[in-house]
C-alpha cells in the first residue's frame, strides 16, 4: 500500500493530510525521514508520525449508508458539490466505499476501513438489485437484451459527459420484474452481478429511455430494508460474517491464479 494511503487507512488523517505531513518530514520509516509519497509499505515496516508509531487497523468495520440523490460519492469535487463525506459522521471519513452511486441516484452504498475488501467486492460478480422507474414502456428488444445479454460498440448514451469509456458489454440480468407499468414509464426490479460506469443507464439509453429514479436496494445478499435516507448502520454479525467467508474464498482463488501464472 503506498505510504499517503497507509496514513490515510489507519489514523484520522486524510491522504491530502498525510501528503503534507509527509511534505513537512513529520513522517519516519524507522528512524529515517521519508518523503517519498509512493513508497509502498511492507507488512514490517514501523511507520510514524511526529515520533509516533502509526498504529494498524487490524479490526474490520463495514456500515450500510442510505445515499440521497444530489450527493456525489468522492472524496472532493471541483464544483464544490455534496459529496458523501459531507453527509457522513466524521469517523467515516476515512472509508472506502464499495463501487459508485451517481449524482442522480439513491439507495445502499457500503463503505469499509479496508481498501483491500472494498477492492474485493466492487470488482466480484456479487448481485446488486435496483429499483428503477424509465420513462418509456418495456419493448420486446428491452426484454430480449436484458435476458440475453447486448454488446454495444458505442455506449455513450446515458453515460456521464466526461466518461471516456464508449463501449460496454452488458451480461445478462440475473433477474427482472415488472412492478408497474403505465402508458409513458415503467417501474422494475432488476438484478445484475456487474458494477460497470452507469451500466443500466446505458443499458436503457440504446433503446431511447431515460432512467428517472434509481435507487440500489441490495448488494451481495447485504440488504437496504427500512434504513432511512441519508442514515447509517454497522454490518449485523451474519453480514461480518459472510464478507470474511467472501474474502476467504477471494483470497484462495487469487492465490490458485498466482500459482498457475508461475507454473
Amino acid at each position: 500500500m503506498r505510504l499517503n494511503k497507509y496514513i490515510s487507512h489507519h489514523t484520522k488523517y486524510s491522504r491530502r493530510e498525510a501528503d503534507k505531513l509527509i511534505e513537512s518530514g513529520e513522517v519516519t520509516l524507522g528512524r529515517n525521514v521519508i518523503k517519498d509519497f509512493a513508497y509502498e509499505v511492507q507488512e514490517s515496516d514501523i511507520i510514524s508520525i511526529k515520533g509516533k508509531p502509526i498504529k494498524k487497523r487490524t479490526e474490520l468495520t463495514m456500515i450500510v449508508y442510505n445515499k440521497p440523490k444530489g450527493v456525489l460519492v468522492t472524496k472532493k469535487d471541483d464544483r464544490g458539490r455534496t459529496t458523501v463525506y459531507h453527509k457522513l459522521p466524521g469517523k467515516f471519513r476515512h472509508f472506502t466505499p464499495v463501487g459508485r452511486l451517481d449524482y442522480a441516484s439513491e439507495g445502499l452504498l457500503i463503505l469499509t476501513d479496508s481498501p483491500a475488501v472494498a477492492q474485493a467486492l466492487m470488482e466480484s460478480e456479487l448481485e446488486r438489485t435496483y429499483n428503477i422507474k424509465i420513462d418509456k414502456p418495456l419493448s420486446k428488444e428491452m426484454i430480449n437484451a436484458m435476458e440475453n445479454g447486448l454488446i454495444l460498440d458505442d455506449a455513450r448514451a446515458g453515460a456521464h459527459e466526461k466518461s471516456t469509456i464508449t463501449s460496454m458489454e452488458f451480461a445478462p440480468f440475473v433477474h427482472y420484474e415488472i412492478r408497474k407499468e403505465g402508458n409513458n414509464f415503467t417501474k422494475l426490479r432488476v438484478t445484475i452481478a456487474e458494477g460497470k460506469n452507469r451500466e443500466l443507464r446505458r443499458f436503457f439509453a440504446h433503446f431511447g429511455a431515460n432512467i428517472l429514479d434509481l435507487k440500489r436496494v441490495a448488494f451481495g445478499g447485504i440488504e437496504l430494508n427500512n434504513l432511512p435516507t441519508d442514515k447509517t448502520r454497522f454490518f449485523s454479525r451474519k453480514e461480518y460474517d459472510d464478507v470474511h467467508k467472501f474474502m476467504k474464498k477471494f483470497r484462495q482463488e487469487k492465490n490458485k491464479t498466482r500459482s498457475q501464472h508461475k507454473e
